[in-house]
């Protein structure tokens, strides 16, 4: 019944996109039909044939060993603070867990294997390769399919460095899909973050965040298109070579990567801070009100009251979508990852696995409003000529980017 429920969600949250749609009538039905297609055939083929598991298994195996790389060099730098041996007993349990000493530090680790793996030239012959299966398949122009693959392994900002020189003559609907694409997926460089977090309360979490990477790739193509259609028959090439990497060397790459990895923990570690801070005072001025069902009205219940629907929609039992609706609501107004480190810390009552599961999918985007500005700031730079629209197109890009991760929960729950 429930997979039922999350199949009937599907054809949902793609009429709720097609109710936004700048323009209805041209919507083309037909690549539509196509992306649902593509997306449920890629999320079948990448959870249930054995030899894809078999495959994801390995990924489990390699960031478990970025994890623990990652706390060697923590525990080594910060003793039993970054995870060493404690010199005490823990009275509580989960105490001597630190968030900004143990887990983050793999935001470091993370970004110099990603510079690396650029500067030896092992990611792009395989963002290419999908870019190439993009475009044969949904038929975007291939500067859209490089962008949109690159979005896989890359963040919103570094993924249309592939495709800079032609944002500038990319349609209306190229430009959105290129931010949609930013918009529903996470980077390479928190992933491993996110697996670690979630690995004690889903098997194999490290696979299904790499799983809902790629997903990503057709799914915001499909809602992307039909919110924003195509109404001219151009469509942007994409024939370019690698960007350019102002790196010289192997160690090189290690130090600029762990410049580029320190920026990144800073601003992650920063924007915690700022927004647990605001959500607090937010809560604190909402407690004033009178209570509502015997307990203080909050941030949190009121968001999950309004996503609790959409939650519902992707296949969650009404009993459980309220919770998870402030998972979303969470993810939504402050950022991912104190989403998912909400969600790390829930009873084992308050979902059951099926439902932790698609919450994984659903959560898997940098669809918030703090992302919204950095994509602004950096699309901006990249192509001042079309500031102003890109502007114009940023709220509707945290729609997009939200419709899509549901949408990619909403497919799991149909198949799992």
């Amino acid at each position: 019944m429930l997979r039922l429920q999350s199949a009937l969600g599907v054809f949902a949250l793609l009429a709720i996109a097609w109710a936004l749609a700048e323009n209805r009538r041209a919507v083309s039905l037909r690549q539509a039909v196509i992306g649902l297609v593509v997306t449920f055939v890629t999320a079948i083929v990448l959870l249930k044939l054995p030899v894809v598991a078999h495959a994801f298994g390995a990924i489990n195996d390699a960031v478990g060993a970025i994890s623990a790389a990652s706390r060697a060099g923590s525990s080594f730098v910060f003793g039993y603070v970054g995870g060493g041996p404690l010199p005490f007993d823990v009275k509580v349990p989960g105490a001597d867990f630190i968030l900004a000493f143990q887990a983050l530090p793999i935001v470091l680790v993370m970004s110099v294997l990603t510079t690396l793996l650029f500067y030896w030239r092992v990611l792009p012959p395989i963002v290419r390769g999908m870019a190439w299966l993009l475009e044969r398949t949904l038929g975007v122009g291939g500067a859209v399919g490089l962008s949109t693959a690159a979005n896989i392994f890359l963040g919103m900002v570094e993924a249309p460095l592939f495709v800079r020189p032609y944002l500038a003559q990319m349609t209306r609907s190229e430009l959105f899909l290129v931010m949609t694409g930013g918009m529903a997926g996470i980077a390479g460089t928190v992933l491993v973050l996110y697996a670690t977090l979630l690995a004690p309360l889903i098997p194999d979490a490290a696979a299904h965040f790499v799983i809902a990477s790629v997903l990503g790739a057709p799914a915001a193509i499909l809602v992307s298109l039909i919110m924003v259609p195509e109404t001219s028959d151009k469509r942007t090439g994409g024939a370019l070579e690698n960007p350019e990497m102002e790196v010289s060397g192997t160690m090189d790459a290690i130090v600029k990567g762990t410049s580029a990895g320190i920026e990144l923990l800073i601003n992650i570690v920063a924007m915690l801070l700022v927004l647990v801070a605001l959500v607090y005072l937010v809560n604190a001025m909402l407690g004033l009100l009178p209570h509502i069902g015997g307990a203080a009205i909050s941030l949190q219940r009121l968001l999950g009251l309004m996503m609790a629907p959409v939650c519902w929609l992707m296949g969650l039992p009404w009993g459980q979508a309220v919770t998870a609706g402030s998972l979303m609501g969470t993810k939504t107004v402050l950022n991912e990852l104190i989403a998912y480190v909400d969600l790390s810390k829930l009873g084992p009552d308050a979902l059951d696995p099926r439902s932790r599961l698609i919450m994984l999918y659903a959560m898997c985007g940098f669809a918030n409003f703090a992302s919204l500005g950095i994509m602004i700031g950096g699309l901006g730079v990249m192509a001042p000529e079309r500031r102003a629209e890109i502007n114009t197109l940023g709220l509707k890009s945290i729609v997009s980017g939200t419709l899509t991760t549901c949408l990619m929960g909403a497919v799991v729950g149909a198949i799992s």
